[in-house]
């Protein structure tokens, strides 16, 4: 039925561990389980395990495939790599999809499977629109497109212990944990794909996952995909490793305030029926150099460059708090500068926990340089949209009808992030 509540396979694993839950993209989701504050301090010291499984994927196969994502996804799948590197097996790519308008349709992560095979992930409820996207622009018919929304199971693990508890879940780990870079992955959650091009992966329960080195937390961690089937066995399997290492079960209001501190968007908040431009994300699209003109065509395009060419005025930039409080965004906060003017509006207002202004700089629990007992007290941070171009290091003030806050315009909020680090480093 439609609008009905959707659950994921580990539903009843939450419930029966007192998670308090939320409906979140039609689904009901754990929102936290004992506390929001120590899930977001367990993913940056220790390890935090969250489940995902409502977010969609999709499978784009055949000859077509390749061209078919080059002109619906924002990225370009040959120059998307470090040291402009085209997109290859064992990698993947974050960007977005966007209308004629040049608006976010959904914000996604593209893996290549195999030279005709790609997986891609959406958001939750996203699968069947970004599936009849794809469908609208098919030009080769022997291209398929497979809505796998719902058929398969998907969970994250994240912070600096990670490493270890999956390093005790796989089989031959000392293979699988070595040349492992971030964005990329290892294995495939379907045996009954012919894959010779990237290596199979196993848990030490047998079950065939895809351990992709990527995350939602700007932290050191893992996505792992799976069989809707298998999903609770590898749950529980990684749960019971990870005790030895702390783990937290993290609902999704750690979710939020980690990504919100590690400069990521939320689809249909941060990013959406807007022009994707002036933005922290843009990097996503596929610019030549100077930022004046793009290295492929693709769906929004032309209103893009023209917008470029109009000096489109409304910016979106990250903001950090003088504390921990913050605005209700269900009572659509603006944004005035110092004068009082409205120039804007909050699209995102979370507290990162593991963060705290020391001499007014922004230190992390996670930061080498932090003072001797130091105890993050929190910061508010998140994202507004400003209809003029702003300088990094002004004060704003959010305000909702209850409180007037100050922020600050800064490039990027939680300092120290780990994801980008060697693996090396946690085992």
């Amino acid at each position: 039925m439609e609008g009905q509540t959707k659950f994921t396979p580990l539903f009843q694993w939450h419930k029966s561990h007192k998670a308090n839950f939320s409906i979140f993209g039609g689904y009901e989701m754990p929102l936290w389980y004992k506390s929001a504050k120590d899930e977001h301090l367990s993913v940056l010291i220790s390890a935090g395990l969250f489940d995902t499984s409502h977010m969609a994927g999709i499978l784009v196969k055949g000859k077509g495939a390749k061209s078919l994502i080059q002109r619906c996804f924002s990225r370009d799948l040959d120059n998307c790599l470090k040291n402009n590197g085209p997109l290859c097996p064992g990698r993947l790519v974050y960007g977005v999809f966007l209308s004629e308008k040049g608006h976010v349709i959904d914000d996604s992560i593209v893996y290549q499977v195999g030279n005709d095979l790609y997986f891609v992930v959406v958001n939750a409820g996203m699968g069947g629109t970004i599936s009849e996207h794809l469908k609208e622009n098919l030009t080769d018919p022997s291209t398929d497109i497979i809505d796998l929304t719902d058929k398969i199971g998907k969970m994250d693990i994240q912070g600096p212990n990670s490493v270890k508890i999956m390093f005790s879940c796989v089989k031959d780990p000392d293979d699988v944990f070595s040349k492992f870079p971030y964005f990329s992955f290892k294995g495939f959650f379907d045996p009954s794909q012919d894959l010779d091009l990237i290596p199979k992966i196993q848990l030490i329960n047998g079950k065939n996952v895809l351990l992709s080195r990527s995350g939602y937390t700007g932290e050191i961690g893992f996505e792992i995909y799976c069989l809707k089937e298998d999903t609770k066995d590898i749950w529980e399997l990684i749960y019971e490793k990870g005790k030895n290492y702390n783990i937290s079960p993290c609902g999704l209001a750690a979710r939020d305030s980690l990504r919100a501190g590690a400069n990521l968007p939320l689809s249909h908040q941060d990013i959406g029926n807007w022009p994707f431009i002036n933005n922290p994300w843009d990097f996503c699209l596929p610019w030549k150099e100077y930022k004046k003109e793009f290295t492929k065509e693709f769906i929004g395009k032309a209103s893009l460059e023209r917008l470029i060419q109009e000096n489109y005025s409304t910016y979106t930039y990250p903001f950090i708090g003088k504390d921990l409080r913050k605005v209700n965004l269900e009572d659509h906060p603006i944004v005035l500068d110092d004068e009082g003017k409205e120039i804007g509006k909050v699209l995102t207002c979370c507290t990162d926990m593991g963060i705290s202004l020391v001499d007014d700089k922004v230190i992390s629990i996670c930061s080498k340089d932090k003072p001797e007992g130091f105890k993050p007290r929190g910061l508010c941070c998140g994202f507004v949209k400003i209809d003029k171009q702003l300088p990094y290091g002004i004060w704003i003030y959010l305000k909702d009808s209850k409180r007037k806050l100050p922020a600050c315009i800064v490039k990027d909020i939680r300092p120290d992030r780990s994801a980008r680090k060697n693996l090396k480093e946690f085992i």
